[in-house]
């Protein structure tokens, strides 16, 4: 690894509005490039924004889903890379040749696509087919890796990503101030959005508390932490489809530490400067290394009959509840 600069991105998208959205994108890199980030990411289907896809049937998904990389949204893309010279990462949905639809996270950069990472853990619209492989990366002169949202919340993703070198983690999401059974967390009213200029400390208060960052905190840093790497998270602000998301951009070292953090109630980039030593000085760096992987068997094993594999996050089982 070498010493770069690299921005996670928020802002508030609008749905089914690709056009406006990439220019937000457009305009939130340019601001990333003059603070001397050479990576800018930004959230999880930032392209066509994300929640409001929950509905929706096959044809409708289909409909908004785009070829990788010959798509149109992938094209403005890397005209965005060309135009500031930089590497961008966003969110899209993704049709393939064989029909399959995907939530992928796409990274180009001045000379054109590089590569593609999908969503392992779906759940928001039952259309959506998983991604079923990681992908770490040379970008220069780092190791990259990608995990979309709720891939974070199972820990063996991340640490996969460390094993197969992953000196960054880039953790692209739409998370934060939803539906919740636990205590002190739950949704935020829109009227403290909208009132966000006239009264920014009641909004600030609901996105600081265990709404939104000290629920965050409670696993962002130690997935940085237990595989020394840096964490690079991205995530949507404002008003999205029927909840109020908390943005809160922010980037991790290998000590769990913040480095860079977005404090705006708006659309807004931060940059961090990650440094080659910090990763070799964590505790995570010498956790892979005490691994005994002859113990792990019971990772592997397949789930016994009636408990198999499904993805069902918290706010969706509150809902049902509802």
């Amino acid at each position: 690894m070498r010493d770069i600069r690299v921005a996670a991105a928020q802002f508030e998208g609008r749905d089914n509005d690709k056009a406006y959205n990439l220019s937000r994108i457009r305009e939130l890199t340019r601001r990333a490039v003059d603070q001397g980030a050479e990576i800018v990411s930004f959230h999880e289907g930032c392209i066509p924004a994300y929640t409001w896809l929950q509905p929706l049937t096959r044809d409708e998904l289909a409909a908004v889903a785009e070829l990788v990389p010959d798509g149109p949204s992938t094209q403005k893309l890397i005209e965005i890379a060309r135009e500031f010279h930089v590497v961008v990462m966003a969110g899209l949905v993704e049709i393939d040749a064989s029909e399959n639809i995907r939530n992928t996270y796409v990274t180009v950069a001045p000379e054109g696509y590089l590569t593609k990472y999908s969503k392992l853990h779906t759940f928001i619209n039952p259309h959506l087919s998983p991604g079923n492989s990681y992908n770490v990366i040379d970008l220069l002169g780092c190791k990259v890796g990608f995990s979309i949202c709720y891939d974070n919340n199972l820990p063996e993703n991340v640490r996969i990503n460390a094993l197969m070198g992953a000196e960054i983690v880039f953790m692209p999401h739409v998370t934060g101030c939803l539906p919740s059974s636990m205590p002190g967390r739950g949704v935020v009213d829109r009227k403290l959005w909208d009132n966000r200029d006239r009264d920014p400390a009641a909004l600030r208060q609901e996105f600081r508390g265990l709404k939104g960052r000290e629920w965050l905190m409670r696993w962002l840093p130690t997935r940085a932490y237990e595989n020394g790497i840096y964490a690079v998270f991205s995530n949507n602000i404002g008003w999205d489809y029927d909840t109020v998301k908390p943005g809160l951009a922010m980037i991790l070292d290998p000590y769990g530490e913040v480095v860079a953090e977005s404090h705006v109630l708006g659309d807004d980039v931060v940059v961090g400067l990650l440094t080659t030593g910090k990763i070799e000085q964590s505790s995570g760096y010498r956790y892979l290394r005490a691994r005994r992987p002859e113990l792990y068997d019971k990772l592997v094993e397949p789930p016994p009959p009636g408990q198999e594999s499904v993805t069902l996050p918290g706010w969706m089982m509150a809902h049902k509840k509802a």
